[in-house]
Order: C-alpha cells, then structure tokens, then sequence
C-alpha cells in the first residue's frame, strides 16, 4: 500500500465529505478510493469514518489521523517545492471561485499576465455570488467580500473596497434626493438578501469614525449582482453597490451618488483557503499575484481619492484596442 497516496485520498474525502467527489478531484475511479479507505484502515487497525447513505463522520481516531495526515502532506508539498522551486514554476489544477464582478472586471482583463508568469498552471475560475462550500466542492481559494465567519480556514486581506450610495434619475425625480441618513426614512430600497442565510445586509455608514446600520424600506429584494444594480437603474429604489461596479453608469448620468457626505462602510476582500492548501505553491503564487492586481487598482486597495481607478483604466484599455476586448459587467458582492 502507498501509504502517502493513502494519506492523500483520506484527507481528500474528508475535505470533501464524499467518496465520489474525492475520487473525481483525484482522478481516481471511486472504486479505487474505497479500497484505498479499506486497506488504510486494515493497515492501521482501527474503523477512521462512520459511512452511510447520506453522510460520512469521523471516528476519534479518525479525526486525530486526519490532522496528523494534513500537517504530513503540508510539510511534504513544501519539502518537494523547496527544491524544485529553483528547476520549475508551479503547475496543475487551481480552482478558484470569486464574486462575478470582480473575476470580470479586475481580475479576467489580468489574466494574461497570471498565465505569463505560470503557464503550467491550470486554472479554473468559478464566478459567482453564491457562498461556496471550499471543502465540499474541492476548491483551493476564494475571494470573498466582508467579514469573515469560518474560522476554520485561513485568510489574507487582499483589497479594500469602497461603496457608493446611488439611484437613477427616475427614482430622485419622483422622491426626492436624501441629504441627511435621517431622510432615508422616507425612501425606498432594492434591499440584498444572502443567499446563505436569507437576511437582508443593512446599508451601513461611516460616521465620525463609527459604524453607523440603516435599515431601509424595500418593495423588491434580490440576491445576485446583476439583477441588484439593474433594479437600481430601472428605478426601484436606493442601491449601495461597490463604486467600481458602477463607475460607467455614474459616469453617463444613469445613475447619480447620494449622500457623498456619508461614506458607505469599506468592505475588506480577502483570500481565503484551508488549512491543507496553506503550504501549496499554486495557491501562494495565486494569492499573491491576485493582492498585487488589488493593489493597482485605487478602488480596491484603499486609494479611492485617486483621479484614474482600475476600471477606468479597464475601459480605455478597451477603447484603445478594440482586439482585447474584455466584457464589462457591473454587479454588487454580498
């Protein structure tokens, strides 16, 4: 028996929760997992899960075995990688999942770049608002918008973005204009709502240097970027998007900034991944290469006072060549 691919395939299942997922990250037929998971636990004489239909559970020994097998693997990858750094980039399968606006516009126009410095890096980048389960679906990082409630999982703060308080001409022509957080009473919102728990985010303040939550009335709530700003654009309501996602429509006047005085709470972006990825070079370089973007752009790295932001840049880029044209969509991250 290969005791380290044991190791791999126990760890992976756990992470993952499942027989067959595991067997499908691994590449392995799921067959070959289960009798990898039977010899391992024959060599090792004691049952390590609890398997049913339904879901797995770990034994006692199970769950001392699997932090052991994770610290092992980690201190093997960085092993191997000290002395193949100086011979060979890093390569493989990456999955990286990250809201859609900012994996289209800030980090896809980059990935050039990303692709330059690793070529045999494979990567296969998930766009979507929804909170991903990293263990479960077999992803190595994401990037995520807020506080953070895993503690489980390791983080690095890669950005900062700023927000903006914003509606279309349509809705202030028929409701007026708020100039204080007190004449939000009177006015209407497209609320979001996490597709996680269900609740509504409370707009949120920067005042005197405290956080200050308003809730807002709403007749429509929503739960994905795209259906939020253009509930704003077609007149339903307040929104308070991320300024970067907005900056064409505040530009062209289909939407106008309220409040500028009251500056919406900056939201942290951070890199997220487990703890068995701590130590893999795909993900470091990644994470890396990913907070040196962040960093460029003024939006997304606390800098917003500064004239040219990313996706201004983004859109000359594209009106000056009109053969790398990379879409602009702007949504809003929960």
């Amino acid at each position: 028996m290969d005791r380290l691919q044991a190791m791999q395939v126990f760890t992976r299942v756990v992470d993952t929760n499942s027989f067959t997922r595991a067997a499908e990250t691994l590449d392995l037929p799921r067959a070959s997992v289960t009798t990898i998971i039977q010899n391992l636990e024959a060599f090792l004489g004691t049952r390590l899960m609890h398997r049913t239909t339904r879901r797995l559970s770990l034994t006692p020994d199970g769950a001392a075995y699997y932090e052991r097998c994770v610290r092992i693997l980690a201190d093997v990858e960085e092993t191997e990688t000290s002395f193949q750094s100086g011979n060979r980039k890093p390569q493989g399968k990456l999955r990286i999942d990250m809201p859609g606006s900012i994996g289209r516009l800030i980090v896809i126009p980059s990935l050039c770049e990303f692709h330059t410095r690793y070529p045999d890096i494979d990567l296969q980048l998930g766009l979507s608002d929804r909170p991903v389960d990293l263990l479960q679906e077999g992803v190595d990082c994401v990037v995520r918008v807020g506080a953070l409630q895993d503690s489980s999982m390791v983080a690095r703060r890669i950005g900062l973005f700023e927000g903006v308080s914003c509606a279309s001409p349509s809705y202030l022509e028929q409701h007026g204009i708020p100039r204080t957080l007190e004449d939000l009473e009177g006015h209407k919102a497209v609320n979001y709502f996490s597709s996680r728990t269900g609740r509504v985010i409370d707009w949120a303040f920067l005042v005197d240097g405290k956080e200050v939550e308003v809730k807002l009335k709403s007749k429509v709530s929503v739960n994905d970027a795209d259906a939020y700003v253009t509930c704003g654009l077609e007149g339903f309501g307040l929104i308070q998007p991320a300024r970067f996602m907005v900056l064409p429509q505040l530009r062209s006047g289909e939407l106008v900034e309220v409040l500028p005085d009251f500056k919406p709470l900056p939201m942290p972006i951070s890199a997220v991944y487990p703890h068995s990825r701590h130590l893999s070079p795909k993900v470091r370089v990644f994470v890396d290469w990913i907070a040196e973007v962040f960093d460029r752009c003024p939006l997304l790295s606390g800098r917003a006072s500064l004239d040219k932001t990313c996706t201004q840049r983004t859109i000359e880029q594209r009106e000056n060549k009109p053969d790398l044209e990379t879409p602009v969509v702007t949504e809003w991250v929960a």
